[in-house]
């Protein structure tokens, strides 16, 4: 089969997009923060305001890519709320180990590598942890939910520490020495979270528009972020021709978003997020599969066998599930993944 999955250094892939862009044009401005919006009499978006001296910028359209906690899009006033149960932290330790030793450890060869989601090993944390090759680097890391990880004032390299303590884990990450450590916030709730896409002068897009699907089998955000970024320069693009750079003439952004995979993958799998990242989910159906697995595997003798619908009932009960609430997280997972 084709296998089209990657994984990319992002150093390495920033120079190489950013050297891709100003070869078509782009004017790329590096260490400069973008500390606010230029606006004119009516409200409407004229430029940026940065920390550089007489630094501000003007332009026909903004198009806010500033991350999952965009401060042009709140200073806008496009987000009515922002809630910690909506983010997740994600934390990464880049490991290096001569490329030899990761393909004897994970049996590939090549340029092929291995991807390793894990749900849970996060400390009672809601959320899960990943273990990914790279040529001649791992990443390891986990994905907190943030008012989880608050509330249980842990920090998240002790998570990340036990994570790589776990026996199946240990073998993998032996002796690699750490490069680098890294995090970022991450939107997860989908829909439930996103921001108005368009102002007038402005477009918001990526992470600053919440655009990042978590849904369990999926976890995606740069394919969003890419398919955004190209409708947003579109649309600004269609508005400057026709000399209408007002919310209605960049309405096209939000019509490409919705006619494309972009917000039909998110429509389609609104429910998901919230059902993923809950208690249930996270530590209670976990705890009774792996009771109900260690039940069907024992041998106690001279008992004899109890049947597996007695064996159902029994560890949810042990787990603490409730028949209505397993009933409805089922019906909730099929209509989402089904």
């Amino acid at each position: 089969p084709a296998y089209d999955g990657a994984a990319a250094y992002r150093p390495d892939w920033d120079h190489w997009l950013g050297g891709h862009a100003e070869a078509g044009g782009a004017q790329l401005i590096t260490s400069t923060v973008v500390t606010g919006l230029l606006r004119s009499a009516s409200g409407a978006v004229t430029g940026v305001r940065t920390d550089r001296p007489d630094g501000d910028l003007t332009a026909k359209v903004v198009i806010a890519c500033d991350g999952v906690n965009s401060f042009l899009a709140k200073e806008a006033g496009l987000y009515e709320h922002t809630d910690a149960k909506h983010f997740t932290l994600g934390v990464k330790e880049t490991l290096a180990l001569p490329k030899e030793v990761i393909d004897q450890r994970f049996g590939v060869r090549d340029r092929h590598g291995v991807d390793i989601e894990i749900l849970g090993g996060t400390g009672g944390v809601n959320g899960g942890g990943f273990l990914y090759t790279n040529l001649d680097t791992l990443a390891v890391g986990v994905v907190l939910k943030l008012s989880k990880l608050g509330a249980q004032k842990t920090r998240p390299e002790d998570i990340i520490a036990g994570l790589k303590r776990h026996p199946a884990i240990a073998p993998l990450v032996q002796d690699g020495e750490l490069k680098e450590y890294s995090a970022h916030v991450i939107p997860e709730a989908g829909l439930a979270m996103m921001p108005k896409m368009t102002m007038d002068g402005m477009l918001v897009a990526g992470d600053a528009a919440a655009l990042c699907l978590a849904a369990g089998i999926w976890l995606e955000g740069v394919n969003f972020a890419m398919a955004s970024g190209m409708y947003a320069g579109e649309a600004a693009a269609e508005a400057v021709r026709a000399a209408d750079l007002t919310a209605s003439g960049l309405a096209g952004y939000q019509r490409r978003l919705s006619d494309t995979f972009v917000l039909k993958d998110h429509r389609r799998l609104k429910r998901a997020p919230e059902l993923v990242l809950s208690d249930r989910v996270q530590h209670l159906y976990p705890q009774m599969i792996a009771g109900v697995a260690e039940r069907m595997f024992r041998v106690d003798n001279p008992h004899p066998k109890p049947g597996l619908r007695r064996i159902l009932a029994q560890e949810r009960k042990k787990a603490g599930v409730r028949r209505r609430d397993l009933a409805r997280d089922g019906w909730t997972g099929f209509r989402s993944f089904g």
